[in-house]
């Protein structure tokens, strides 16, 4: 696969807590000259973001993140303020506890709010497939996908594990034809963003392919 057709299914992320803007703004730099697919940066930087990349560069933030146990009208909030300050793509993290406990309207509806308020924003929902059964992991596929969000995702990358080739591969068995599929967390070499990609995945969450690009000179 061509390294270039791997970058343009990035989402360069970086999510620390630590992160300043200075580190964002280097981000972005690196994402518009390896042509990445988005930016994955934390909401506090959107406004400054989008000012810096222009159109140039699409912008991605993180909702309800890294837990998702934020109620829903937070997470409206969130993603209307992140919309208004320019964010191109939004990640949301359901509320787990509720999948757990088989609360599969009040998810679904969850989900429906988010998408109403990022109007025609990328909508990408995480349900952090480390903490799920395969039962809970087919289930999302069918909520997501009823839900009408873009994407579903594996992980925050926060939490015990991240994207696995099983779970892309569930997804891809079982999510609907509208609805891509965005494997993040631990794609930490080529062949793993190549399997992914062959497995189903439209996305990758990674903040390690464009350091590799870079030290490798592969572009």
């Amino acid at each position: 696969m061509d390294i270039k057709d791997i970058l343009a299914k990035c989402d360069h992320t970086n999510l620390s807590v630590t992160a300043t803007w200075q580190d964002i703004k280097a981000l972005i730099d690196d994402g518009i000259k390896y042509n990445t697919a988005s930016v994955c940066i934390q909401p506090c930087f959107v406004k400054d973001a989008k000012k810096y990349a222009g159109d140039n560069l699409a912008i991605c933030t993180v909702i309800g993140f890294p837990n998702g146990y934020n109620t829903k009208e937070v997470k409206v909030f969130e993603t209307a303020d992140a919309v208004k300050n320019g964010a191109d793509e939004i990640d949301m993290v359901i509320n787990i506890g509720d999948l757990k406990a088989k609360f599969y309207d009040k998810i679904q509806d969850e989900i429906t709010a988010v998408k109403s308020v990022c109007g025609d924003k990328i909508l990408k929902v995480i349900i952090e497939t480390c903490l799920l059964t395969e039962e809970e992991k087919i289930k999302m596929c069918e909520i997501v996908t009823a839900a009408q969000a873009d994407y579903i995702k594996t992980s925050t990358g926060f939490s015990t594990a991240g994207a696995t080739r099983e779970d892309v591969k569930i997804f891809s068995e079982h999510v609907g034809e509208n609805v891509k599929i965005k494997a993040a967390g631990g794609i930490s070499s080529i062949q793993d963003a190549e399997d992914f990609v062959a497995l189903g995945a439209d996305r990758l969450g990674t903040s390690k392919i464009v350091k590799i690009v870079k030290e490798e000179k592969l572009v």
